[in-house]
């Protein structure tokens, strides 16, 4: 079980809970919220959060969560604390212990509008909303309990709920604050198991890592490196049906004249497989870099993992190898099945490559792409280099132009650049327009680990070549209902692959049907699903926020394309702004200020000093910085980290609360000063959040009304702006200014 390991925490013979009426009892000397922060009384240390493990078990619909919260007190004297966590309507107590008790604790479940009750006292008396964003949940209240001098105490709550099912779709959600500064790691675990094969799982809140120990059954985990991401951690996991499963999750928004879509579609958990592998074969073209710079222990490296794989292709799948330096060299004039000898063959002219000369990457290119494939495959490259073109066509513009215009076959061309001395854009583009991705190994790191980990990626196609197309519920085109799909080419996906779409929606029509077409395990398919609009919700706050996230990594994409040709790269300086680089800069800008999504060309938008109603000068400090960097810098450190960035924004499918991004010297740089809440965005000046809606009217924007934090006033709007899925934007620490229904508010 996901909670079995957490059992130690425990001594033997624990109570557990019993529920007592607990809402009319004083509070201790600290309130902890796991969730949020710790609430102490006036002249009392605070006992500290030191971190949350929570295990959850899925079985259908019914979900049992078990955390343990360890407490820290840093003074010299034992403190009392009682707990409260903020929990589902209709959760139900199922056990609380806690370390060192000698009578049986006692928590109790209170419902919304009782917990309303107190975290409105809490608010009250010590003038920190922070518990106003769990408004509409309900609260389980626990005892009160000792944490010892200079000592922990740990805390074991478990509860029992039952989760909304929409169609196909389970949804799971665990409250946790979305404020920036909580940095309490929390280990997150959930093992899911369903009657019916689950076909994926997907989180918008934090990057998971995932097992399937069969078609019913899926453990995930929070990623390491994701357990301090603010919010709430949502999970969602499809049923299976027929092949394809797919959902919709919908969020409204009239200003777009409809509202914002995230599609999440999902492969079966098990795909039936003949004798001879996978119904879809594939054949791997492998391009190979053997100039004088790939010396020593990269040519070495190389070497094995083309041999690697070779070995990874099932018998009877096609492979070709070609290498270049000055000139190209194929090891067959047209792809080999797999088999013992095709393989012995390779084996020994691998072994005979020697690195020497120059680096003719367009000739290899045109070369592995002028081949024809073999019937009924899937045909890859896998193109390697580890430096800039030297010999004949250098033109970078030329290059990649043979992957769009000379690929008659639709070979998907995956690259990787070994070292940080290839020109990053160029590689970004060319995997880019071929379905396929970009790989980069850096100094010390080894070629082959790498070549071998995006093709074992490559294993099982499932759905290839595949199509979107929008369609009114009787079939007939849904013309101009949705716009801005992206990805625009919908990718492949092999075994184990999920597809998220993101896209608007315009009109008031309730139901649309998305149709996806392709090559489905060796077969044109069709898969139909039809979905209603008027469930869209602005709960799905992270819906817009993803789509802006990619819309931006889209038009920094086209930023750097402008800088392929020096002879047409855009003038900015000393003379007017290329209306080309504007363009793109000013709808980056706009999105950017709207949806509080940093880069590393707009991070100055959180800056102190930036006047955001000063649109001329904010646009002028952006268009330097893409100019210096986005279209000038084509290799190198600095060109890396943007690829890297550019990776991640085109691709997001997990929300990026602190605005998290590679410098130039690939350090991981965050911000403080925007704060993404609900589906609103704050900027800090000074003590003050600002309303981005507000925040850029300039320095002088006043409000129209002041509120008092902790008043009735101020209570009440935070119910108010609760029904819409919004109490969160009156949750910081702070003044906070924000705009509801077109009036400016100051609540201090």
């Amino acid at each position: 079980m996901v909670c079995a390991a957490a059992a130690a925490l425990f001594s033997v013979g624990q109570s557990h809970a019993q529920i007592h009426h607990l809402a009319g009892r004083e509070f201790a000397s600290n309130v902890v919220v796991p969730q949020s922060r710790t609430f102490a009384a006036a002249g009392v240390t605070a006992v500290q959060i030191a971190s949350v493990d929570a295990g959850v078990v899925i079985l259908e619909q019914n979900a049992t969560t078990t955390m343990d919260v360890s407490l820290r007190n840093p003074t010299g004297a034992r403190l009392e604390a009682e707990l409260i966590v903020p929990v589902p309507e209709g959760a139900v107590v199922r056990g609380f212990t806690f370390e060192g008790t000698k009578s049986e604790p006692v928590a109790e479940i209170l419902p919304k509008e009782e917990a309303r009750k107190i975290y409105n006292a809490i608010v009250a008396k010590t003038r920190d909303p922070a518990l106003l964003e769990f408004i509409g949940y309900n609260l389980i209240r626990s005892n009160v309990f000792p944490v010892p001098a200079n000592g922990t105490q740990k805390v074991r709550l478990t509860y029992e709920s039952l989760l909304e099912a929409d169609a196909n779709r389970i949804d799971y959600v665990l409250p946790r604050t979305e404020s920036i500064d909580y940095m309490v790691p929390w280990n997150v675990s959930v093992k899911v198991t369903s009657k019916q094969p689950i076909s994926t799982v997907y989180s918008p809140s934090h990057k998971l890592e995932t097992t399937r120990a069969g078609k019913n059954v899926v453990s995930v985990r929070i990623a390491a490196d994701a357990t301090t991401q603010p919010g709430p951690f949502l999970l969602s996991y499809l049923v299976e049906r027929n092949g394809m499963t797919a959902s919709m999750l919908a969020y409204p928004d009239m200003k777009v004249g409809g509202g914002y879509f995230l599609l999440l579609a999902g492969l079966p958990a098990e795909l039936p497989k003949g004798k001879e592998g996978p119904a879809i074969k594939r054949e791997v073209t492998l391009v190979l870099d053997h100039s004088g710079s790939m010396q020593g222990e990269k040519i070495e490296q190389v070497r094995e993992a083309a041999l690697q794989v070779i070995a990874g292709l099932e018998e009877g799948e096609p492979f070709n190898i070609i290498v270049y330096s000055e000139s190209v060299e194929c090891f067959s004039e047209k792809p080999v099945l797999k088999t013992p000898e095709t393989v012995q063959a390779a084996r020994a002219y691998l072994k005979g490559i020697r690195a020497i000369g120059g680096t003719n990457i367009h000739d290899a290119l045109l070369e592995a792409l002028r081949q024809k494939p073999v019937k009924d495959t899937l045909p890859m490259v896998l193109f390697l280099t580890d430096g800039l073109p030297t010999i004949g066509q250098t033109s970078e513009v030329a290059i990649r132009n043979v992957a769009i215009k000379a690929n008659p076959y639709g070979r998907r061309i995956f690259t990787f650049g070994v070292g940080v001395d290839v020109n990053t854009p160029l590689l970004d583009a060319i995997a880019g327009e071929t379905r396929a991705s970009a790989t980069y190994v850096l100094p010390k790191d080894d070629v082959e680990v790498k070549v071998s980990k995006v093709f074992r990626r490559l294993s099982g196609p499932v759905l290839a070549d595949a199509t979107l197309a929008v369609q009114e519920p009787g079939g007939a085109p849904a013309v101009g209902a949705v716009l801005d799909i992206m990805p625009a080419k919908l990718p492949d996906l092999f075994e184990g692959d999920q597809l998220v779409l993101l896209g608007k929606y315009i009109g008031t029509e309730p139901r649309l049907a998305f149709v996806v077409s392709g090559n489905y395990l060796g077969r044109e398919r069709k898969f139909r699903f039809t979905f209603d609009f008027d469930r869209a919700t602005t709960r799905n706050a992270f819906v817009p926020r993803l789509w802006a996230s990619r819309k931006i990594g889209v038009l920094i994409d086209a930023i750097r394309s402008l800088g392929a040709d020096a002879a047409t790269r855009p003038v900015t300086v000393g003379a007017k702004t290329d209306p080309r680089l504007k363009e793109l800069v000013d709808e980056i800008v706009r999105l950017s200020t709207e949806f509080g999504i940093l880069t590393e060309y707009t991070a100055f938008l959180a800056r102190e000093g930036t006047d955001l109603s000063n649109r001329p000068e904010v646009l002028a400090e952006a268009v330097k910085n893409f100019d210096e960097r986005a279209v000038r810098v084509r290799s190198g450190w600095g060109s890396y980290n943007q690829s890297a960035n550019g990776e991640f924004q085109r691709n997001q499918v997990v929300l990026n609360g602190r605005n998290e991004f590679y410098d130039q010297n690939m350090n991981r740089i965050a911000s403080a000063a925007v704060q993404q809440i609900n589906d609103r965005t704050f900027y800090l000046r000074g003590n003050r959040w600002v309303d981005s809606r507000i925040v850029a009217e300039g320095k002088e924007a006043q409000p129209d009304r002041v509120i008092s934090i902790g008043s009735e006033e101020f209570l009440t709007l935070a119910e108010r702006l609760a029904k819409e899925g919004r109490a969160g934007s009156v949750s910081m620490k702070g003044e906070i200014m924000l705009e509801v229904d077109g009036e400016r508010l100051l609540a201090k």
